[in-house]
């Protein structure tokens, strides 16, 4: 492989996949890297049937972790356009790597969201973790792009007089995880609600959309849904080929 094209997946690392591609090619790079936690995709994670769990999930040790982080965010801050922004979600338990990593690769920081979901896993010795973190960056802050009135306008107000893209604009989102019950999932994916919510901002209709840990495809899939143009990678085979499924076929979900 020695070119990369839009509107493709590919099954390749990602550091050797961007490396491939043009100086300021992407307008919005949103991701969801390994965890870095001994995570174990083949349990029943969260009451789901292992059958229909795809394994193999490539997991990162703990103590490489902040290594790892700067080694594609350098590559995805070469490829990003001066105009553009990145999303990049994480745990809180490799949180200070993805900040360091990405204060010393050059990005500044524009947000901090917190994605609410409906449930963690129960614990009896500490609070349940039910949330996820998304870090908003750009490489220029001064020619950023922004959309702020995509999804309600200006005076667009709720039932109880309040602004609606104001409320839709805080940095708390309490979105529920999707429940892909009989069909076939990877261990981890990011609701399609999430990911309109973020391309809508962020982005407009012909846009560039990479998304470096691509995984079940979620980010090309929604992307491709809303008229963006999309690039992935995706180093399982078994999760490259789940997502290429997904985008040949049009379908969101696929049977088990």
């Amino acid at each position: 492989m020695n070119k990369i094209a839009q509107n493709q997946i590919y099954n390749v690392n990602c550091i050797d996949g961007m490396k491939l591609l043009p100086q300021s090619k992407i307008d919005l790079i949103v991701t969801d890297p390994p965890f870095a936690i001994d995570f174990k995709a083949t349990k029943q994670n969260y009451n789901r049937t292992a059958s229909r769990v795809m394994q193999g999930y490539n997991e990162i040790k703990q103590k490489d972790y902040y290594d790892f982080s700067v080694k594609w965010m350098e590559q995805a801050f070469r490829i990003l356009k001066e105009s553009g922004s990145m999303y990049v979600f994480s745990g809180w338990n490799n949180l200070k790597d993805i900040l360091s990593a990405l204060d010393d690769v050059g990005f500044v920081t524009i947000n901090h969201i917190i994605w609410k979901y409906q449930f963690g896993v129960v614990t009896k010795t500490k609070f349940v973790t039910s949330h996820y973190h998304c870090v908003y960056v750009c490489k220029n802050p001064k020619k950023r792009k922004f959309y702020p009135f995509v999804r309600f306008g200006k005076n667009q107000k709720t039932s109880e007089g309040r602004s609606l893209h104001y409320k839709d604009k805080e940095d708390v989102w309490d979105i529920k995880r999707e429940y892909w019950t009989g069909d076939q999932k990877t261990p981890t994916k990011l609701p399609a609600e999430v990911i309109k919510k973020i391309l809508q901002y962020s982005s407009k209709e012909g846009d560039l959309v990479c998304d470096p840990f691509l995984g079940s495809g979620q980010v090309a899939v929604v992307s491709k849904q809303i008229n963006r143009n999309y690039l992935g990678f995706e180093i399982v085979k078994k999760y490259h080929d789940f997502a290429k499924k997904r985008l040949e076929q049009n379908l969101y979900r696929l049977k088990a």
